[in-house]
């Protein structure tokens, strides 16, 4: 792993952390709109499987069974089970409770990368426990906005908790590939298998009529969006950036997500934006720095 500090890689986590932040008011319209958790998993990683394809299709297959393995649990951790209990914990819980949720990512993402590839990642400093805690206790003050109350439903939250943890692993199975194969390939199958693992679930439910849906400017519009921009660009610069920096350090700028919802939520919707929400993001950017910080 490259141990020299790169700014570049850094800013491009928090850009693709940027875009990432915006996606749960597409998914959220989407759903409103009628498409199932489901079709717009499939939708949106069938558009981004397609593109990339046509760049890179030489190979098909890893150098050995074990990769080809690895690369199978990256889809389906990174990708159908990823965004299945995401996008179905939307239906059942408060989007206030998935982002807090999610935030835990980055912790079980820490925790895991030290158990499995110890070589391969930096120690867990105090600074790290420190800055993470500051960071969550800023997300909740964005998230909550003053209102420390949280709706619990058990079912939407524990499909969420399954999310964090599926992301986790995707981290550990793409850092385990990455000196192996190239950023393209890893890539290209974690959106092959992602498919092909939601796929049995995507039939079981499809309607023809579903199809008309797509016919409409505002669902086309955000599957584009979700399958180009935060598919096909993110997921390949994102592996790119596991490649070059820290896993630990990349995966904490996943706790500036809800930052951004909530800014783009101001922004766009005019939703508004307070004082303990401000407050709140610069607690959750200030963790964030003292977490991936070096010593």
């Amino acid at each position: 792993m490259n141990t020299k500090p790169n700014p570049l890689y850094h800013l491009l986590a928090l850009g693709i952390v940027v875009v990432w932040g915006t996606t749960f008011v597409s998914t959220k319209i989407l759903l409103n709109q009628g498409l199932s958790p489901q079709e717009i998993f499939f939708y949106r990683f069938l558009l981004a499987y397609l593109l990339m394809a046509v760049y890179c299709h030489r190979r098909l297959f890893a150098g050995s069974l074990k990769d080809e393995l690895l690369l199978a649990l990256a889809g389906v951790c990174g990708g159908s089970l990823y965004f299945y209990t995401e996008n179905t914990a939307l239906t059942y819980t408060a989007t206030n409770n998935i982002a807090l949720i999610l935030c835990i990512a980055p912790l079980i993402t820490a925790l895991l990368l030290r158990f499995f590839s110890p070589s391969e990642t930096t120690p867990l400093s105090q600074r790290f426990w420190f800055g993470s805690v500051i960071a969550l206790a800023g997300v909740a003050c964005v998230i909550l906005n003053g209102h420390f109350v949280l709706h619990l439903s058990p079912k939407g939250d524990l499909l969420c908790l399954a999310a964090a943890l599926c992301w986790g692993f995707y981290t550990v199975f793409v850092k385990k590939l990455e000196a192996r194969y190239d950023n393209l390939f890893i890539t290209r199958k974690v959106f092959f298998y992602g498919l092909l693992t939601i796929l049995p679930l995507y039939l079981c439910t499809f309607q023809p009529q579903d199809l008309e849906l797509l016919r409409q400017p505002v669902v086309f519009g955000k599957l584009l969006y979700l399958g180009m921009v935060a598919s096909l660009l993110c997921f390949l610069f994102w592996n790119k950036v596991l490649a070059n920096i820290d896993p630990i350090q990349a995966t904490n700028y996943i706790y500036l997500s809800p930052v951004v919802t909530a800014a783009a939520s101001f922004l766009i919707l005019s939703e508004p934006l307070t004082l303990i929400m401000l407050l709140g993001a610069l607690l959750t950017i200030g963790g964030v720095y003292l977490a991936s910080a070096k010593k």
